[in-house]
């Protein structure tokens, strides 16, 4: 996917998040994201892309001006469609606004603002919609390519160089001497082998034998890599080897889930 595609997702899942949100009850508990309500997750997700919007339209080096320009989305529920959508819709006009190649800070470590952002959107919304749906009761679905899509931003950003140096915890918890995981989508072409290494996380895009594979439907594995629905509840799910590597590797995966 290219970043026209990534931003088109956006807009899309957007839009269908705003319907499901609207006018409900803003205190509705998220479950898997046992500290926040409606209204914390509406408000993360609208106001990431507020931010990311202000990174690419001034092309910003670091972010702390975006932060600070923070405001929280409306407490009145009524509101959210429109405060969601124009967002999405705003963050879009920025990307196309620029070439991939502008510099904007890039929290991976990495030089590939543009890139990295629009897909960090994209991943953003589909694993937020999945909260929404957790929280209202309402069916998630993600095309398998879109699945894979997501699972590949996920993936590559806990695996980046700028998570690892910046959550001290998570490097502990994920320091190894070649341990090896392997995640294959059954319904789309997508497999990642990740090896465990005393000073990093290394992914790679490949078929091999590994400690521990999780096979499966790409929706369901990228809920269950983001810690959006517990291994055993996916049946639909094979998981082949060390069982309590793959534990441990989901442990660890605790980036938005707090």
């Amino acid at each position: 996917m290219d970043t026209s595609a990534y931003l088109n997702s956006v807009v899309e899942q957007t839009s269908t998040f705003a319907d499901w949100v609207d006018g409900r009850d803003a205190s509705t508990p998220v479950p898997t994201c046992p500290k926040w309500t409606l209204t914390e997750l509406v408000d993360h997700l609208g106001a990431t892309q507020r931010m990311v919007t202000m990174l690419v339209n001034e092309r910003l080096a670091e972010p702390s001006r975006a932060f600070a320009a923070y405001v929280p989305g409306p407490t009145d529920s009524t509101q959210w469609r429109a405060w969601l959508t124009d967002g999405a819709a705003a963050a879009k006009q920025a990307f196309e606004s620029v070439a991939d190649d502008a510099q904007v800070w890039d929290p991976a470590g990495g030089a590939a603002g543009v890139p990295f952002w629009s897909r960090r959107l994209f991943g953003e919304a589909s694993v937020h919609r999945a909260d929404a749906a957790g929280a209202l009761g309402t069916r998630y679905e993600l095309a398998p390519e879109l699945a894979v899509a997501a699972i590949e931003d996920w993936l590559d950003t806990m695996t980046s160089r700028g998570y690892w140096e910046n959550r001290p915890d998570f490097a502990e918890g994920m320091r190894g001497n070649g341990q090896t995981l392997h995640f294959h989508a059954s319904d789309a072409p997508g497999e990642w082998v990740a090896r465990r290494e005393p000073d990093k996380v290394v992914l790679e895009r490949t078929h091999t034998k590994a400690d521990v594979a999780v096979r499966g439907p790409a929706a369901d594995l990228l809920l269950v890599l983001s810690r959006r629905r517990p291994i055993d509840a996916a049946p639909t799910l094979e998981v082949h080897g060390d069982r309590a590597l793959f534990d441990r590797w989901i442990e660890h995966m605790d980036w938005v889930s707090d």
